[in-house]
């Protein structure tokens, strides 16, 4: 019970407010869609072995004691497989993301940026820096899950709802 309204307290700090439906301009699609294909080249391709270099690790030292050899290259192939899906489908929506946040010209400047010596460099390292400080926060979490699970049980409890 604690870890589930941990997990949906998360949950909600989380989230962002629902914005009211617009509909972007084709102008404003167009240059979203241009932000997105130029972003997502190269972050794609690292976001996936970040994600996997961090996944694969753990399930490799969990699993390697207890499966043969043929098992365990088939599961990273299998894992690599669906880390690669999960990336690339999370790209698909970062056109109507960008739409929602930024306007044509904003974008245009980003782009602008992006094929700058530094903007270049951004693009290649940013996902490398997204990693290192979600590979800094994962140690973080249970402690966290557990301060939070406590303090939303014992304000439950103050309430009468600790049954």
């Amino acid at each position: 019970m604690t870890r589930v309204l941990a997990i949906l307290l998360l949950g909600l700090c989380l989230a962002t407010p629902a914005r009211a439906q617009t509909t972007p301009s084709p102008e404003t699609m167009h240059a979203a869609q241009d932000l997105a294909a130029l972003v997502s080249k190269d972050t794609v391709q690292q976001m996936t072995s970040a994600i996997f270099g961090q996944m694969w690790s753990s399930m490799e030292a969990q699993l390697s004691s207890k499966v043969d050899a043929a098992t365990l290259a088939e599961l990273r192939s299998e894992v690599e497989r669906v880390v690669v899906k999960f990336a690339s489908d999370a790209m698909k929506d970062a056109p109507t993301i960008y739409a929602r946040h930024f306007t044509a010209a904003e974008m245009g400047d980003v782009l602008a940026f992006y094929k700058t010596p530094t903007g270049a460099k951004a693009l290649r390292e940013m996902p490398k820096v997204a990693a290192e400080s979600a590979a800094l926060m994962a140690p973080r979490m249970g402690p966290f899950q557990q301060e939070l699970g406590t303090a939303v049980q014992a304000i439950m409890k103050k309430h009468g709802y600790d049954k």
